[in-house]
């Protein structure tokens, strides 16, 4: 049972910690040197971690499986992060921009688990959008 909900975990401790780093960042910092800061940071954290999981291919023969996916959230990520410190930046509250983003996020997210994952969606589950933006509606009254 911890093995499910350990990852659910691990998000939403990150993106608590996230959404406090970025709005804290400072408004005068280029947001692209803060960005630089932070991927080094990460990609230095890989690296060190990269041992732990253990597999049967070395560190060079498992990039052979990769595929454009890893360059494509490449770009999400530098997109997500800009977004979310402009946002910052421009006044939202920190309670209100990651709940509206993150609603909108979930509602357009739908159609691509139906199409392309094959993925069910039942009557709560309309019921759920609704109140959903319903919500987004008197968040932002």
């Amino acid at each position: 049972m911890i093995t499910y909900f350990l990852p659910i975990v691990l998000v939403v401790t990150s993106n608590i910690v996230y959404h406090v780093c970025q709005k804290s960042t400072p408004q005068t910092a280029n947001p692209f040197s803060a960005l630089l800061i932070t991927y080094l940071t990460a990609a230095l954290l890989t690296l060190v971690a990269f041992p732990f999981y253990k597999t049967d291919k070395g560190f060079f023969q498992s990039f052979s499986e990769l595929n454009w996916t890893s360059f494509a959230l490449g770009v999400a990520i530098v997109g997500l992060e800009m977004g979310n410190l402009l946002a910052y930046r421009v006044g939202w509250n920190i309670s209100v921009g990651s709940l509206v983003s993150n609603i909108i996020l979930a509602v357009m997210l739908i159609p691509v688990g139906i199409l392309f994952y094959k993925e069910g969606f039942a009557l709560n589950q309309i019921f759920g959008v609704v109140f959903c933006l319903i919500g987004l509606i008197l968040i932002n009254k």
